[in-house]
């Protein structure tokens, strides 16, 4: 944990901020702060600063927080990903939140399996517990705006150029491309693009 990330309903009026739960157990157990200690702190949603420990007790930590810059900008990289198993799928939305990914569509494919969108790791307080995982290691505060689309189809026609439009690199990750993504230039000199990721095996010739 490189952040303590709070929720805005947990600073009081007075710039304190009581941590228990898994936060606590972890500033305990392996960080061990004494009061004085200054810890690296930022608000969902807002800045980034630093609380400095004011009590230490059974279960829980008491940090006085103070909040002096924004958050880091948004990667310009967008990514638009057939949906992986669950498993995979934890670790790319730790993965893309810690590195500033601002926007996340899930999408269905013909190789993807249809039992993937049943999984309980879909819905919203799941996905959000994962996103801010990774905001906790990238030292972020702004979530990635994640979409869940089944279908391929729908969604390329009729929901691709609105989200993506023509002004946005377009780039298809495929095990038969012969160009390296590092040689495509996306995201540099705040080009926005867009990366979309196949399922195992790839995108079929169709997709």
């Amino acid at each position: 944990m490189n952040l303590i990330l709070l929720e805005p309903g947990e600073l009081g009026p007075d710039g304190t901020a009581r941590l228990t739960g898994r936060r606590a157990q972890h500033l305990l157990k392996v960080l061990r702060p004494s009061p004085g200690t200054l810890l690296k702190v930022g608000l969902l949603g807002g800045d980034l600063g630093e609380g400095e420990v004011v009590t230490v007790g059974l279960g829980e930590v008491t940090l006085r927080v103070s909040l002096e810059k924004g958050p880091p900008p948004r990667s310009r990289v967008d990514l638009l990903l057939a949906l992986p198993r669950p498993k995979i799928l934890r670790k790319v939305l730790q993965a893309a939140s810690s590195m500033g990914v601002g926007r996340i569509v899930l999408l269905g494919s013909y190789r993807v399996e249809k039992s993937y969108f049943s999984s309980p790791l879909l819905e919203k307080s799941a996905l959000e517990a994962e996103l801010r995982l990774g905001l906790e290691q990238g030292r972020d505060t702004v979530l990635p705006e994640v979409s869940v689309r089944r279908l391929f189809k729908p969604f390329v026609e009729d929901e691709l150029e609105a989200i993506w439009p023509a002004a946005v690199r377009k780039l298809v990750a495929h095990p038969s491309a012969q160009a390296e993504l590092r040689d495509c230039d996306a995201g540099r000199d705040r080009e926005p693009a867009v990366v979309a990721i196949g399922p195992e095996g790839g995108w079929t010739p169709y997709e």
